[in-house]
């Protein structure tokens, strides 16, 4: 059973003089998750924000910005172009558009060159990959807009492939409940005082997200053994935590290589007990990101079985 994991990523922010995304009723939101080929499964909100799970990923909402995750074969530029045509390019201060690279490209519906040409329809920018092209790597598209960031406007991203051990075992099996899943996951004590919105997907298939304040993490993890993938994002200051959170994840999932996104983050060149860093890269763009991507990789000799396909 293979199902493609590996996420799409679209966040788009709005000017002050735009109106406020949260005040947009819910045909919004349900025609902006089904241009992506999703459906809205279950919400939660707070005092800043909306959060969305979705048949493929997470959608979180605030008063000036959106963050959506696609999966599968959605077509999330899809839902890009959709926002900035209703609320107008005008209204757009910013928008950056990432994707990494798939196992299985050719089932997608399109390529990142074709989702870049497709948002220059709408909305100006570059388009840069991060990584090797014969390896992991990583795409974005970001506007030419005039937009500035504020220096505390962090993201942090971890990518895991090829899960191992106990909980991933426990993740293929036929008798999974979430409540199992967050105790394995240690969730309680990486994200306390979050509200939470989980989903359980049959066969397989674990998504869950999380609000706290304008904070919010969210999980997506697909477990199947050859194509097995697990994403964490999450705005969370990652150095003032008292648990290393993305240290924690890697031990308990224990993925034969992972990567790590920053936006504004201080994580780059983070060290993992076992993993080497194989390949780094990092970049600052006009409008106040710095953005870093590194590829981590098991300090051990990896045993492939040949796959029938």
């Amino acid at each position: 059973m293979f199902f493609e994991g590996s996420e799409k990523k679209l966040e788009i922010i709005v000017n002050a003089s735009a109106p406020k995304l949260r005040s947009l009723d819910r045909t919004f939101w349900v025609g902006l998750v089904a241009a992506s080929n999703a459906d809205i499964l279950s919400s939660i909100s707070n005092e800043y924000c909306d959060a969305y799970l979705l048949s493929e990923s997470s959608l979180f909402v605030w008063d000036d910005r959106l963050v959506m995750l696609t999966c599968g074969t959605s077509s999330l530029v899809e839902s890009a172009c959709y926002c900035i045509e209703r609320l107008g390019e005008q209204a757009i201060a910013y928008v950056c558009y990432q994707r990494k690279n798939e196992y299985y490209a050719h089932l997608q519906a399109s390529s990142f060159g074709d989702d870049v040409l497709r948002l220059r329809h709408f909305i100006a920018g570059q388009a840069h990959r991060m990584g090797h092209l014969d390896s992991h790597h990583h795409y974005t598209f970001t506007t030419d807009k005039e937009y500035q960031a504020s220096r505390f406007d962090t993201t942090n991203e971890l990518l895991m492939y090829h899960i191992s051990g106990p909980i991933a075992d426990y993740l293929r099996g036929d008798q999974q409940s979430m409540v199992q899943i967050g105790l394995m996951l240690q969730l309680e004590q990486l994200f306390n005082g979050f509200s939470i919105d989980q989903y359980l997907f049959s066969p397989l298939g674990y998504s869950i997200n999380g609000i706290r304040g304008c904070e919010y993490f969210t999980i997506h993890i697909t477990p199947q053994e050859n194509s097995s993938y697990v994403s964490v994002e999450t705005n969370i200051d990652l150095t003032t935590t008292q648990v290393d959170i993305f240290a924690e994840l890697v031990r308990l999932l224990q993925p034969n290589s992972c990567d790590i996104i920053g936006f504004n983050s201080n994580i780059a060149n983070k060290q993992f007990l076992k993993y080497l860093c194989l390949s780094q890269c990092a970049m600052t763009i006009e409008q106040g990101f710095n953005i870093h991507f590194s590829h981590y990789q098991q300090d051990c000799l990896e045993v492939l079985n040949p796959t029938l396909l």
